[in-house]
């Protein structure tokens, strides 16, 4: 299946954008009766049938309309400070939509390397990975954050904060597959290089966050926002007994 995406596609006929009429015209090399699909990213697979071939302004048909085009189990928003080397972070927002997020939020932090964070190219890499791995949903990109401001938002779910230094309560760190229940809404924070300072984390402690470990092993930030994202899926998909 070659999947397009359009926010604005609606029945009964539509036109696509001339990057996404390129592809499906010139790349693909499809024809007035061919069919193919489409989505919103909202959820709505759409199957199409082109009504006019044109590069720039293709027109199709919509065929049939399939809502609610497998969901996510559950509901996680990574949020995570961008590293100095933007590739590494655009290498996590494109696992992260191929195994599945519901939203992504850049999070600036005392120690954040990185503090001004251009969304154009992230949305691309998002759209991307969405129609590559066949998704209809697609992941939210909010703009970069400072911590003390998402730290104060509200946020209906468990709360968790990854970092590498010592336990700073008496529950200690629990590890994140073990104490992560499926099906529930989750908003999980990944620090910078640098980890987050022992004063974000005391705030973080007190808002309701629960200090979690992804394991005995040290991983770059990119690594970690994935492991983590990693975990979550699985969890959500462990077999029935």
């Amino acid at each position: 299946m070659q999947l397009f995406y359009d926010p604005a596609i609606a029945p009964p006929r539509h036109t696509l954008g001339e990057e996404e009429s390129h592809h499906c015209i010139r790349v693909l090399r499809l024809g007035e009766g061919d069919e193919l699909h489409a989505t919103d990213g909202r959820g709505t697979l759409y199957r199409c049938r082109i009504a006019k071939a044109d590069a720039r302004c293709c027109e199709v048909e919509v065929v049939a309309a399939q809502p609610d085009f497998e969901p996510l189990p559950y509901r996680l928003t990574m949020a995570v400070a961008p590293t100095k080397n933007a590739d590494r972070f655009e290498w996590f927002l494109e696992k992260a939509t191929e195994v599945g997020v519901t939203a992504i939020v850049p999070l600036e932090t005392e120690r954040s390397e990185r503090r001004v964070f251009k969304p154009q190219r992230g949305e691309k890499v998002i759209t991307a990975a969405m129609k590559q791995s066949l998704k209809a949903y697609r992941p939210v990109l909010e703009p970069l954050t400072p911590l003390h401001e998402l730290l104060a938002a509200p946020f209906r779910g468990r709360k968790f904060i990854a970092h590498c230094a010592e336990a700073r309560t008496e529950a200690g760190k629990a590890y994140l597959p073990a104490t992560f229940r499926p099906g529930e809404a989750a908003l999980i924070l990944i620090g910078p290089e640098g980890d987050f300072s022992p004063e974000e984390i005391d705030r973080a402690l007190a808002r309701g966050f629960e200090e979690i470990t992804l394991g005995t092993q040290r991983l770059r930030t990119e690594t970690a926002a994935v492991a983590a994202t990693v975990m979550v899926a699985v969890a959500n998909h462990r077999p029935n007994k």
